[in-house]
């Protein structure tokens, strides 16, 4: 008999969880999601070690019913479970930001605003780096509305043989991983803050990235929890801000700066995306969202406008085709733009 969601909350619903109602009604599966036999859910917890026991059961019963593999993440609002032993040399809790094992350098894409494209241009940005011969990681820290899975054209499910690394999976060359890969496409991310902050913190050092010249983190929009986090977990070598040059763009994306200035962490530089377009019937220039407001600000603040990314069909057709530009039209003028951005961040030793 072939499991089904109902058939495994049945099941779960005769484990007791440490208050003494069963599983399901405490409320500690969330995300729950059953495919070919596989099942997965997170824990939302307040603490892990008393939900160890009921975690144990869970997998024997799941695998008793049936199950080919059983993956249970347990995030915890106030504690997190520590990392897995990596093998490396005992040291004491961080104070601060700390590098994580196996990875040189991390450079966040941020935007202040939804909808510039920054999504985009980090998929692109690290098939490009891909490209120019660097060991590349993705992050796709924007929970809530996950789309490198899509882009980077990944369908599978991460594994965790053992129960304390997650596998990522990979595609262009380039590692990924993406709590996108965790849920149905059309499933929502219901987490509070702490559950949230919980699963970036898993997927920063609980994944087992290899060695990495350079992890592009995607993070969400605005400056909130995720971004706040990873500039306290991970050392950040820099944020790439992506932003349109509309001046209501340009509001938030100052804030974004201002918020990684007062972390500490370094701007590399700008990109003004959707800059500009040219008609492909007459060849007519045409800037949609104004011109030059992005140049400004970087003049502004000092620091080196990276690209002026057009505004174009192929770009999008890429993305939602699940190969980047830089991979599907390698040798086209909106690819070669990415690529000038990975040389520059090579040549800065950034990347």
């Amino acid at each position: 008999m072939s499991l089904t969601r109902e058939s495994v909350l049945t099941c779960l619903k005769k484990i007791k969880a440490p208050s003494g109602v069963d599983m399901v009604e405490a409320g500690l599966v969330r995300a729950l999601n059953v495919e070919d036999g596989a099942v997965r859910f997170v824990m939302e917890v307040d603490a892990p070690a008393p939900f160890e026991p009921a975690k144990a059961e869970a997998e024997a019963a799941l695998s008793e019913l049936g199950a080919t593999s059983v993956s249970i993440v347990m995030t915890a609002h106030s504690t997190q479970a520590p990392p897995p032993d990596l093998g490396l040399a005992k040291k004491a809790a961080p104070s601060g930001p700390e590098k994580i094992p196996g990875i040189d350098r991390i450079i966040a894409v941020a935007s202040g605003k939804g909808g510039v494209g920054k999504s985009t241009v980090a998929s692109n940005l690290a098939c490009a780096l891909a490209a120019e011969g660097r060991r590349v990681g993705i992050l796709d820290a924007d929970v809530y509305g996950p789309s490198q899975p899509r882009m980077l054209g990944v369908s599978g499910r991460p594994q965790s043989p053992d129960g304390k690394l997650i596998l990522p999976l990979r595609n262009f060359g380039v590692t990924m991983m993406s709590i996108g890969l965790m849920t149905n496409d059309d499933q929502a991310v219901v987490w509070r803050g702490p559950m949230l902050m919980g699963a970036l913190q898993q997927m920063l050092t609980q994944v087992q990235w290899g060695a990495l010249d350079v992890l592009i983190v995607d993070l969400p929009p605005g400056t909130g929890d995720v971004q706040m986090t990873l500039a306290q977990k991970a050392h950040l070598d820099g944020a790439v801000i992506v932003s349109t040059p509309q001046d209501v763009a340009l509001l938030d994306a100052r804030k974004g700066i201002d918020m990684f200035n007062q972390l500490g962490t370094p701007i590399i530089g700008m990109i003004e995306n959707m800059s500009t377009h040219i008609c492909s019937q007459c060849g007519h220039e045409e800037h949609v969202f104004g011109h030059g407001g992005v140049v400004s600000e970087a003049e502004k603040l000092g620091v080196p406008l990276l690209a002026e990314i057009p505004l174009h069909l192929d770009i999008r057709l890429a993305a939602d085709g699940g190969a980047p530009i830089v991979v599907s039209k390698p040798e086209s003028a909106q690819a070669q733009a990415f690529r000038t951005v990975a040389k520059a961040l090579i040549d800065a030793g950034k990347a």
